[in-house]
């Protein structure tokens, strides 16, 4: 199709792909077919402009704008397709092929409401048009959770950060802060979650909670973000743990700055007393930021080759930057128990030869770990008396304590 007139003249027009060539994008046009039937048309870049003005325009509910990295030079031209679009009340998908994660945040910035890369995943347009054509909820106001207000609490940090899959670093993070919330009967301690591992995250999954478009309108706005915008990208586990969920759909890890992460974690700590964040094991360029940030940096570990590889990978990226690297305290996950002296002296050996203390051991807590995230509960929940949640819970009060007393002395 060449213009934004489709072969039916008896319908109109319910979407129009804009691109440089459609022809460059034939999967999208499978796609729009199967989604529209004869109900689409397609624009260039420069008549799309001029459509808009259009008497015809009025009925269109959509435009997929389909870019590649040829593209990128005329960022400007696609910022304005953007903002004309939603002045009009258009819905816009970006499908985006082999195009820098900067320019994909400065367009998704303009407004864009959908992102698709392209090739197209199976049924991701269809999927991506029924979300759009979803009322506005209602229910973000709804469950916004309501955060403290007056003096700043300047809440205290915690990082857990896998050095390699499966090590159990969500695990730690959603079970401390759950500790953390519930440590005592008499005090009542504020206490946010974040998941900043925004491709793989599972912090809802372990929780049970829905993920949600408002954390990515959040994050890709930071400028405009205020302690009402971070409220409403909140839910609650429970009315006691505050919980920041990875986006719903799979985002680059770059998609945010430093200044994006900064802006979010000085919001969550003047709101909450203690913050608890979740990362991705990979390195990023915020990655610096929150180290710099936290007050402990749990790294967790096992006892095998690639915990032992990539610790000492980290050691000395950090030490060649001159990163505090004095704040990250090594957890060993799945630790041996007290009587094997063979998997200990394991350890000691572990610890020795790379030249870093192991402080914190975790011990295996078996299956009912798995489960337990499976059915979307806390250990304190679902296996209260598991030694994995034992073992948490007391570093939750030893951390709470510690900041009580800190806060005594101040």
């Amino acid at each position: 199709m060449t213009s934004a007139t489709p072969q039916d003249n008896n319908t109109d027009i319910l979407a129009c792909t804009i691109s440089r060539d459609v022809q460059n994008f034939d999967l999208l046009i499978e796609d729009m077919e199967a989604a529209l039937g004869e109900r689409w048309g397609d624009l260039g870049f420069a008549e799309a402009l001029a459509f808009f003005n259009q008497p015809e325009a009025n009925s269109l509910n959509f435009v997929a704008l389909a870019i590649d990295g040829e593209d990128e030079d005329n960022l400007t031209l696609m910022g304005e397709i953007i903002a004309q679009a939603k002045d009009k009340n258009i819905k816009v998908v970006l499908i985006a092929e082999d195009v820098t994660p900067a320019s994909l945040h400065q367009l998704l910035r303009k407004g864009a409401d959908e992102f698709v890369p392209y090739p197209l995943p199976e049924g991701e347009l269809q999927e991506a048009i029924e979300r759009m054509n979803k009322p506005d909820p209602v229910v973000v106001a709804q469950a916004a959770a309501p955060l403290a207000q007056g003096e700043s609490k300047e809440g205290a940090l915690f990082v857990t950060h896998g050095l390699a899959g499966g090590v159990g670093s969500t695990t730690l993070a959603v079970n401390l802060a759950w500790e953390l919330a519930t440590v005592s009967a008499k005090e009542t301690p504020s206490v946010c979650l974040i998941d900043l591992d925004l491709q793989f995250g599972t912090v809802s999954t372990y929780l049970d909670l829905p993920r949600r478009e408002t954390v990515f309108e959040m994050l890709s706005d930071t400028d405009s973000m205020d302690d009402d915008v971070f409220a409403q990208a909140l839910q609650t586990f429970e009315e006691k743990l505050h919980v920041l969920t990875a986006p719903s759909d799979m985002v680059p890890l770059d998609l945010i700055t430093p200044q994006d992460i900064e802006r979010v974690i000085n919001t969550a700590r003047r709101q909450f007393d203690y913050v608890i964040v979740d990362m991705p094991t990979t390195l990023v360029l915020w990655s610096e930021t929150i180290l710099q940030a936290a007050h402990v940096y749990f790294a967790l570990l096992e006892l095998d080759m690639r915990s032992a590889q990539n610790a000492l990978r980290l050691k000395r990226a950090l030490q060649a930057e001159e990163l505090p690297f004095n704040k990250l305290r090594f957890a060993l996950n799945r630790a041996p128990k007290f009587t094997d002296l063979n998997g200990k002296s394991r350890v000691k050996r572990m610890g020795e030869s790379l030249g870093i203390s192991i402080d914190l051991h975790l011990p295996d807590g078996g299956k009912p770990v798995m489960q337990s995230g499976d059915h979307g509960l806390p250990l304190a929940t679902s296996a209260a008396k598991n030694p994995l949640r034992r073992e948490i819970a007391k570093l939750a009060k030893s951390l709470h304590s510690l900041g009580s007393s800190d806060a005594e002395a101040a």
